[in-house]
């Protein structure tokens, strides 16, 4: 029969329907490649900077790697896939193996080696940021490799579950939808991470996402295991008896096809336009919107991260309703234009005044975004049935592996760029990270008072409250002694480059670690006395001695953090002068910290840590609410975000539109091609 003869039914058959069981189980895969996937962009950067205060520019660049690395992985793993043979299939494997490899790559990366130990193993702090790179580089290397395992293997089974034009866009709806079901709680990951019972009283939000990546392995496991169980490949059967194929003839094969280049040059250019700004889309809502304030806009982006996932859940079905009626092509189209509005509506609604504005964008992204990648899935399904007709053979692998490894150089590609950006909009991460330390210090001892406040004098003092004393001086006197190493290696040590040309700095530096030393060599030995009084006091249940034990133990357990705070706050202050002496045009905004800096440093230096504990926990709590606008950054810098977060996206959607009206793949002709196979297949011999 001739090609222009077949008459294309627009009805899907019963036989090629997906059951509610294999759409779930299909769907559950998306919680890799939709959420995990964005999760580690967006928090490595964000956390990275924020939180550890590495380079934006230099985070931007390790996360170019592992797309490199995909660039060899990501193909040898489609064409491994598309020639594998086993009892239970050629993709199942893989949905397990990754599955698992995910989980765990996903908590080790987050385990950063951290503390003032760790830190003496370095001749400076440039070589210790250094080394967090270098574990970060390596960890995402390792993650990414077993997402790319999973996630291959995983979409090109999805094209081959049904081979109906409008059920595998259903299909690719379910991962969709169940990826942005998860999606809907990953941005509280950044406030679970920011809570105190996963971060510690002096952590901060790199610190909880140690603990927080442990909760999501404990998901991810068990569900490799049972969509591994669940799904089939209904296709498998026709396909072991297929010749297996070169390497290389399949990628040339692939790269030949114009309207496999065309939807992946479409989305492609789209996706790397959103990619460029979406850190930036992060870093406006805590430092423009909320002026700094990290909690209050890791509240906000969680809310919003959360439309945003009931957006993406609610939106597959205007998708699946339609794209039937108006085209898989002219749906895109559509879905482009939503963003583009997106983008337009964010001049109005960042707005510090009425910071909840930023809900309106964010549906509008989040309807075109799932419009848009959903459909992009299901349409290189309709070109593999396209080169199948043409070759006789079933290559999904090989074609989606081309797809995503394009999709994710844009990523890598969004995330350099994205990490220069930043560096262009002349954000100061050290300020950010500065601070955080100040606050880590006020709340380690803010904790503190708040545990001694507990203690009620003669009443309690009995054996519970000695050995509780004896447990709380042994960590303290190993963070003594740490930190001892610490300033005895940092005294030794030039000015910090950025600093060194203030006047006085190096020896005002030098000043203030001596006397730090001093208090901290002072602590360890009034500790180590204390502890042979307290062992003593064991034996001898005296109340009235015990009582004086205790009170001589609470300030001490204090000094130490108190020592850390006023080097912190000395760094931070000397680290705004350094900045302030650079710039001309953010004159106001420097002096309005400075002043804010000074106020806190006076409070710190007149802490006294004998007060009572009530006392205490009120000037820390003072303290900590002065600390906060001290992360503001300059009007240059979020002007410039702004700018750049809502341009970059439209120009390069231009682009993105043109690629589209070349694609020219209908929904006729696919169906012509559906019947052909089917046909040829027919007449093969059983």
């Amino acid at each position: 029969m001739k090609e222009q003869e077949v008459v294309a039914d627009n009805k899907t058959k019963p036989e090629d329907r997906i059951h509610f069981s294999q759409l779930a189980a299909y769907g559950a895969g998306g919680i890799i490649n939709i959420a995990l996937f964005n999760i580690t962009g967006i928090l490595i950067g964000l956390m990275g900077n924020i939180s550890l205060g590495l380079s934006a520019f230099w985070l931007g660049a390790i996360m170019i790697v592992p797309r490199l690395w995909d660039a060899l992985s990501d193909p040898f793993i489609g064409h491994f896939s598309d020639n594998t043979r086993t009892r239970w299939g050629r993709r199942r494997p893989f949905l397990l193996i990754g599955g698992i490899l995910v989980a765990v790559t996903f908590v080790v990366m987050w385990w950063i080696p951290k503390g003032d130990l760790v830190r003496t193993w370095f001749p400076s702090e440039a070589g210790y940021q250094w080394f967090q790179l270098s574990y970060i580089l390596i960890t995402l290397l390792l993650f990414f490799t077993a997402v790319n395992i999973f996630e291959i293997p995983h979409g090109a089974l999805g094209m081959e579950m049904t081979s109906d034009y409008h059920e595998r866009t259903r299909l690719f709806s379910a991962k969709s939808f169940i990826g942005n079901l998860f999606a809907m709680s990953t941005p509280w990951l950044l406030v679970l991470a920011s809570m105190e019972i996963f971060k510690g009283p002096g952590g901060n939000e790199a610190d909880g996402m140690r603990y927080v990546s442990i909760l999501i392995a404990a998901i991810i496991i068990p569900l490799s295991f049972w969509w591994t169980y669940k799904l089939r490949e209904p296709g498998f059967v026709q396909v072991a008896k297929q010749k297996k194929t070169p390497f290389w003839q399949d990628m040339k094969r692939t790269l030949s096809n114009k309207n496999f280049i065309m939807l992946t040059l479409t989305v492609f250019t789209l996706a790397m336009g959103f990619n460029f700004v979406q850190l930036l889309g992060s870093y406006i809502p805590i430092f423009y919107v909320f002026q700094g304030d990290k909690v209050a806009g890791a509240a906000l982006l969680a809310i919003n991260g959360t439309i945003w996932g009931v957006t993406g859940l609610l939106a597959v079905f205007p998708l699946n309703w339609i794209s039937p009626k108006l085209g898989k092509r002219n749906t895109l189209t559509i879905a482009i234009l939503l963003m583009c509005l997106a983008q337009i509506s964010k001049i109005f609604c960042y707005n510090p005044l009425y910071p909840y504005l930023i809900i309106i964008p964010t549906i509008l992204l989040s309807i075109g975004m799932l419009f848009f990648f959903t459909l992009g899935s299901s349409m290189v399904g309709d070109i593999c049935d396209e080169d199948e007709l043409k070759t006789g053979n079933r290559s999904a692998g090989s074609f989606y592996a081309i797809f995503w490894w394009f999709i994710k150089m844009g990523n890598a590609l969004a995330s350099f760029v994205g990490g220069a950006l930043i560096v262009l909009t002349m954000f100061d991460e050290s300020q950010v990270t500065k601070v955080d330390k100040i606050q880590g210090s006020v709340r380690e001892m803010r904790a503190e008072a708040k545990y001694w406040d507990g203690y009620h004098g003669l009443q309690d003092a009995n054996t519970l409250w000695i050995t509780n004393t004896l447990t709380k001086s042994d960590e303290v006197l190993k963070e003594s002694k740490d930190y001892l190493i610490y300033l005895e290696k940092e005294s030794a040590r030039s000015t910090v480059d950025e600093s060194k040309n203030l006047s006085g700095y190096h020896a005002d530096r030098q000043k203030v670690l001596m006397d730090a030393k001093a208090g901290v060599e002072s602590t360890i030995a009034r500790i180590e006395m204390l502890q042979v009084k307290i062992n003593l006091a064991e034996k001898q249940v005296q109340p009235a001695a015990l009582d004086s034990i205790i009170r001589q133990a609470i300030p001490l357990l204090l000094q130490t953090k108190l020592e850390k705070a006023k080097i912190q706050s000395f760094e931070l202050k000397s680290h705004l002068e350094s900045k302030s002496s650079k710039t001309e045009n953010s004159q106001a905004h420097y002096q309005q910290i400075m002043d804010n800096i000074s106020g806190v440093n006076r409070k710190i230096e007149s802490l006294n840590v004998s007060a009572s504990t009530e006392t205490l926990e009120k000037e820390l709590e003072t303290i900590e609410k002065s600390i906060v606008p001290l992360t503001r950054q300059t009007p240059y810098t979020l002007l410039m975000m702004r700018i750049v977060e809502i341009g970059l996206p439209l120009l390069l959607s231009i682009f993105s539109i043109f690629f589209l009206l070349r694609y020219t793949l209908t929904e006729k002709r696919s169906r012509e091609i559906k019947e052909l196979i089917n046909q040829r297949n027919a007449e093969l011999p059983k």
